[in-house]
């Protein structure tokens, strides 16, 4: 264990400040914002909507995403990473307590979406700007560092967010389950505005001019053309397979565990916070696998796959104990994994593309979360969790297949850089 901490520190060390000051906001964000994860779905039911209306909230923000995703990629390249982040956080956030406060179905549908695009904005600027800020030392551990610093913040921000509701009924005499929930979910996003000072204090390097193997400057691609590169598409569609398995199932395992194994508030939160903490814990240790196994596409296939069993152990186990155990392990394998494969993505396109890959990549995710999360909604209503379960393992068996047959000649060796006249013709 001293050992594993003394090696992150030192991994820690090889990063420069604006990426340290970007991780410190990744932790605000997953300290401050695990409430709203936690308690989001059960509000919504227990203020008395359907569970036909839960999909459908929960798919309004992929909706958007889906149409508006791409163009709030191409903002991101020119407003700049740090602007990008900043509107977008703040205008997400404003939406997310407005859907708090509306009892209206409609308002809260189109709130949703606004969050949703503005979200995007958001979201979408990350991985162009730790492509910025690393180099081929600190790249890989940015990105495994950066998805850890969320579910580690998560930990201690689940276990202190299960205690809320019960907090706020202490507190007011809060009889009502909805409005104990309602209060907790408008603390946990109001606060998570702190979010925004560490960002605030980032100085975004300049952006590289993209150039020809001549070393002219190069015109800007076509969105088109980068939509419809062979390479792209490789890169995009194991995120729309999984996307459609994860829609159905990962946004409402909280409500299985609560429905399934009777769990209180507080040992959702617990579990919840158990799952971050390997999670975190399991993407710090993914760069260290890379050389072990032999690159970056062999560990997230072997990761992804190892996952799979883990999954239907959760949907089929009889005891909750064992459920909780594949919980854990699906949750630690798949995510621990991801963060390597978006930088594989960015390393083999230039900076002047990455705004405009990445937002095809989570707008190819985002197709399955725009419908996935309703049809769930339907499929729980009428079947219960037993279908979602066989489908999500199916789906993501898929993808596996898919990502080992299009990227198997380079499981052996990371990519190179690629010039752009080259990337573009590609």
């Amino acid at each position: 264990m001293k050992t594993f901490i003394h090696s992150t520190l030192n991994q820690f060390r090889l990063l420069n400040r604006p990426a340290r000051l970007f991780l410190l906001a990744l932790f605000f964000d997953g300290l401050l914002f695990s409430g709203f994860s936690l308690f989001f779905n059960l509000y919504i039911i227990d203020a008395g909507f359907s569970r036909d209306f839960l999909g459908l909230v929960n798919a309004a923000p992929s909706i958007s995403a889906l149409l508006l995703g791409v163009p709030m990629g191409l903002l991101s390249d020119r407003l700049g990473r740090k602007r990008s982040m900043i509107i977008g956080f703040t205008l997400a956030n404003f939406a997310i307590i407005g859907m708090l406060f509306s009892h209206s179905e409609a308002a809260i549908i189109s709130l949703a979406l606004v969050w949703g695009v503005t979200g995007q904005l958001y979201f979408l600027s990350h991985a162009p700007f730790m492509m910025k800020v690393s180099d081929d030392k600190s790249r890989d551990i940015l990105f495994s560092f950066s998805f850890a610093m969320f579910p580690l913040a998560s930990t201690l921000g689940s276990i202190l967010a299960g205690y809320l509701p019960g907090v706020f009924r202490d507190m007011f005499g809060i009889s009502s389950s909805a409005t104990a929930y309602q209060a907790a979910l408008i603390f946990s996003v109001t606060a998570s505005f702190l979010v925004l000072l560490p960002i605030a204090f980032i100085r975004e390097p300049k952006t590289v001019p993209a150039k020809t193997e001549n070393g002219e400057p190069a015109n800007r691609p076509s969105i088109w053309k980068v939509l419809f590169r062979s390479l792209t598409l490789k890169l995009s569609i194991p995120n729309l397979v999984i996307g459609f398995g994860a829609a159905m199932l990962v946004p409402y395992f909280n409500v299985f565990f609560a429905e399934r194994h009777q769990m209180s508030d507080s040992s959702l939160g617990l579990l919840f916070s158990l799952g971050s903490l390997i999670t975190g814990v399991g993407c710090i240790i993914g760069p260290r696998l890379v050389g072990n196994l032999g690159g970056k596409i062999r560990t997230v296939v072997i990761g992804q796959a190892a996952s799979l069993g883990f999954l239907l152990l959760i949907g089929f186990s009889p005891w909750p104990w064992l459920a909780v155990i594949g919980f854990l392990a699906r949750g630690a394998l798949m995510n621990m994994v991801a963060p390597l494969f978006d930088a594989f993505s960015l390393e083999l396109t230039h900076e002047s593309e990455h705004g405009a890959v990445n937002s095809i990549r989570n707008l190819a995710w985002n197709v399955g979360w725009a419908v996935g999360p309703y049809i769930s909604g339907v499929v729980q209503q009428r079947w219960g969790f037993t279908p979602l379960f066989i489908n999500t393992a199916v789906l993501y068996a898929l993808a596996i297949g898919l990502t080992w047959l299009f990227f198997r000649p380079r499981a052996h060796r990371d990519p190179l850089p690629v010039p752009v006249s080259d990337n573009i013709s590609s």
